[in-house]
């Protein structure tokens, strides 16, 4: 959407320009935690939701002094409430999947520039640029609804990659197949995101995958078929596939920024992201590296809403800054990204 055809476009605190700028300069651990902080009072003063929660914690600017004393926003809140540090209408709401009456998360989005500099940026470190790539998204389910940001992410990076192979397949498996097929004789970069039940499905009548073939898996079953831990459902589609190159995606509607597994098996942050395990029984407790807790992202991108979410998964933390998502709270809504995961 247009902000000029807005009723009422955003208006911004002035002091969001000079945050903004900072965020992808961020190439090490202290510059890390001082933007984090200068984050933090900025949404303390202009996120009414997020004040809120850090007063009913004893927690303000005068008394946090470091990272881990930042209160943590349960992801929760943005089923609720409008989480943002500005005033006026969204230009765009991201909202996340779920089942028939259930209340789903909203996003209200302001400004695109740093979500799409946040996605450009990551991929890059990453994958090199997205023009290398023939970019096709397997996404049904997501498709068929508005408001997903795994289909806007994806668009983009089809967008970018501005190959003529590129775009999206919804249901229409045989016509994938085919290019696929001819890809693999060229032998093609391709990098295909897809959730989890399409892959398998694709996986069942799919010739063998070839060296420039990257399959990205992001979660999500949508009552098609049973649940499965990362692990079982990483070896089915190895199986099926005979794939090599299975990566992951962590990422939600909540948050701007997304986290990559590639061949080394672990999730990892661009520099400003960052992920903590909080102790599942004290949420300013956090946990040894190896240890299982509750994960906590700190997303720098997320400068218009709140940097700092508690999430409902469960995880482990390694002493090189990677991470493994384990699964859920059992309190939690089963979520359409990376649930039930090990």
């Amino acid at each position: 959407m247009n902000k000029d055809r807005l009723k009422h476009p955003p208006i911004f605190p002035p002091e969001r320009s000079s945050l903004a700028e900072k965020i992808f300069d961020v190439s090490n651990e202290w510059q890390f935690n001082e933007l984090a902080l200068e984050i933090f009072h900025f949404q303390f003063s202009n996120n009414p939701i997020y004040r809120s929660w850090c007063e009913n914690l004893n927690r303000t600017p005068r008394s946090v002094t470091s990272l881990k004393e930042i209160p943590f926003l349960p992801v929760e809140f943005f089923k609720n409430f409008p989480i943002k540090t500005w005033q006026g209408d969204p230009i765009t709401t991201f909202s996340s999947s779920g089942t028939t009456g259930q209340i789903t998360s909203q996003h209200h989005v302001a400004d695109t520039y740093i979500y799409e500099q946040s996605l450009k940026n990551g991929f890059q470190l990453e994958y090199g640029d997205p023009s290398d790539w023939i970019i096709i998204g397997l996404l049904p389910a997501y498709l068929e609804r508005p408001g997903s940001s795994l289909v806007y992410m994806t668009d983009i990076l089809i967008r970018q990659s501005g190959q003529k192979e590129s775009g999206f397949y919804l249901n229409n498996y045989e016509e994938l197949i085919e290019l696929l097929t001819r890809l693999k004789e060229d032998n093609r970069k391709v990098w295909l995101i897809g959730v989890s039940f399409a892959l398998l499905d694709m996986a069942e009548k799919m010739p063998n995958a070839w060296e420039n073939l990257v399959v990205v898996e992001t979660g999500g079953m949508k009552g098609r078929r049973r649940e499965m831990i990362r692990a079982d459902l990483h070896e089915t589609i190895r199986k099926n596939w005979n794939i090599n190159r299975l990566h992951s995606e962590y990422g939600m509607t909540e948050l701007f920024s997304q986290a990559w597994m590639n061949d080394s098996g672990r999730f990892h942050t661009p520099p400003w992201m960052k992920v903590m395990i909080r102790e599942t029984d004290d949420p300013f407790s956090y946990a040894e590296n190896g240890k299982t807790g509750g994960i906590n992202v700190v997303d720098l991108a997320n400068l218009d809403s709140c940097a700092f979410i508690s999430t409902s998964d469960l995880g482990k933390k390694f002493a090189d800054e990677t991470f493994d998502v384990l699964g859920r709270f059992d309190h939690s809504d089963v979520r359409g990204c990376n649930l039930m995961v090990g």
